[in-house]
């Protein structure tokens, strides 16, 4: 080969080196463009922050940090600034019921509806040696169990409900939590509304302690003394229904109005929530905030009574930690979560959110200073849409016929499938199953990242990089033969 064709080879191979660690380098030019952003707050929401998080990491070069310490907490975190942003499933407190100082930000803030979901009712019961899977309650039974008006697996309201079973003289241990939660607002909210003559005690985000029931820190604490295979058995706790799918333990099909037994699916969390009111008085401070009432009182078959919206509290001016830079990266974080993290809700255990509150949550993100994602549009945001494309289920009639016992199956396939995984609690520490001595940080659930992103682009550069390696030799050796 001549010396001018075997230059023409040289940069040609040289253009396809460059040319890969070019497109490596693009998702770190990318990555430049965001600063790393915190947070903290809802543990009922967490499992999807978590997996939306490490999705805009991989595909976006985003550091995104979040803390799961309790809704109670984050929005104590916002308002001391110690984080950009709070999670909770519900509104600041300017007088919490249960007597505990008036949250007031000074702080201005906005309301961005992220993600909704059912409030599960995880139980560990076994007859025979066998986890019952098809537990039946009414809501008045759920409000006794946790006022201890209610105490033992066979009393006669529980029987009554569940004919088909036979259930055993075994003490309840109801769990909840010890740490200030939206999960702990949001159920005895339901129970102060729903049944008065039972629950007093108003909404609180602390449980009261003079119930002296277990109490444990966080929705991987509650989840995981439940699913524990020794202490667990005989005990009933409130927690997202995601924390359930992932631990493989049943959650009780839980009465609605209509008089079917339903259970925390996206399909009929996202048909209860058709009735929710949301706050759309713009100059309120709880704008966009929900009003439950309709969805606790969803008279459609498959509604499931403990259904609510989750929510992150952004900043709405630069200030102390909170900066412009950081407002772009908590734009376009927001934005990923309402378009194409919705994809994801029900593979998570949650709900996608419907629509009108996407198009809501944008007009809030453009309040975010520094946000440029600019206003909502169908083809840009394709977020799935709550319910679209599915059919209810998991519900049974008042006679217990099931209405789709495939989902029922499902349930208890699943947690024969993973009676072994490890359950840590809030701390990271082993509670059941098994798995590596110590402890661990625990990734209660995930589904697999979407999008091209760095990971993808390392592959194929790393591919290029080998073809490069096994094609250059044989075509310099052939050239160099040829120039002989």
């Amino acid at each position: 080969m001549n010396r001018p064709r075997r230059r023409a080879l040289h940069a040609a191979l040289a253009a396809l080196i460059v040319g890969t660690f070019a497109l490596g380098g693009t998702a770190a030019a990318r990555a430049d463009t965001y600063v790393a952003i915190s947070g903290s707050g809802s543990t009922w929401s967490q499992n999807a922050l978590d997996q939306w998080r490490r999705n805009v990491a991989n595909n976006y070069g985003m550091t995104i940090s979040f803390s799961g310490t309790g809704s109670s907490a984050g929005r104590n975190d916002f308002i001391r600034e110690t984080v950009d942003f709070a999670v909770s499933e519900i509104p600041f407190q300017a007088q919490p019921e249960d007597g505990s100082p008036s949250e007031i930000s000074t702080r201005p803030y906005a309301y961005l509806p992220i993600v909704a979901g059912g409030t599960s009712l995880m139980y560990n019961l076994k007859i025979g040696g066998k986890l019952v899977t098809d537990l039946q309650m009414p809501g008045d039974v759920v409000a006794k169990i946790f006022t201890g008006q209610i105490t033992r697996w066979n009393d006669p309201a529980i029987q009554a409900e569940n004919p088909q079973l036979v259930l055993p003289d075994r003490a309840i241990t109801p769990v909840v939590r010890s740490d200030g939660s939206g999960s702990t607002a949001q159920f005895t909210k339901w129970m102060s509304t729903q049944y008065p003559q039972i629950w007093g005690t108003g909404m609180t985000s602390q449980f009261p302690p003079s119930y002296k029931f277990k109490a444990q820190s966080g929705s991987l604490g509650v989840s995981g003394y439940v699913s524990n295979p020794t202490n667990g058995e005989g005990s009933i706790t409130y927690v997202e229904y995601s924390y359930a799918m992932k631990s493989g333990i049943p959650v009780v099909k839980l009465k609605n109005v209509a008089g079917n037994y339903v259970q925390p699916t996206a399909a009929n969390v996202e048909i209860a929530l058709r009735e929710a009111r949301i706050n759309e008085d713009q100059s309120s401070p709880d704008y966009l905030t929900q009003i439950l009432d309709g969805v606790y009182n969803n008279a459609d078959p498959s509604a499931y009574p403990l259904s609510s919206y989750s929510y992150m509290i952004v900043p709405t001016q630069v200030g102390g930690i909170f900066t412009e830079r950081k407002g772009y990266t908590l734009g376009a974080f927001v934005k990923y979560i309402v378009c194409e993290g919705q994809k994801q809700a029900g593979a998570l255990g949650y709900s996608p959110l419907p629509n009108n509150l996407v198009k809501a949550a944008f007009d809030q993100i453009s309040r975010i200073p520094g946000s440029n994602v600019g206003p909502y549009n169908a083809e840009s945001c394709s977020n799935a849409g709550a319910g679209e494309g599915t059919a209810p289920g998991s519900g049974t009639d008042a006679a217990g016929t099931s209405g789709a016992a495939a989902a029922a199956a499902s349930t208890a396939g699943t947690a024969a499938a993973s009676a072994s995984d490890a359950v840590y609690d809030a701390n990271g520490n082993l509670v059941s199953g098994s798995g590596a001595a110590g402890t661990a940080v625990s990734s209660p659930f995930t589904v697999a990242s979407e999008s091209w992103g760095p990971s993808q682009t390392g592959m194929l550069v790393a591919v290029i990089l080998v073809a490069a390696a096994v094609l250059a030799p044989p075509l310099l050796l052939r050239s160099r033969q040829r120039g002989r």
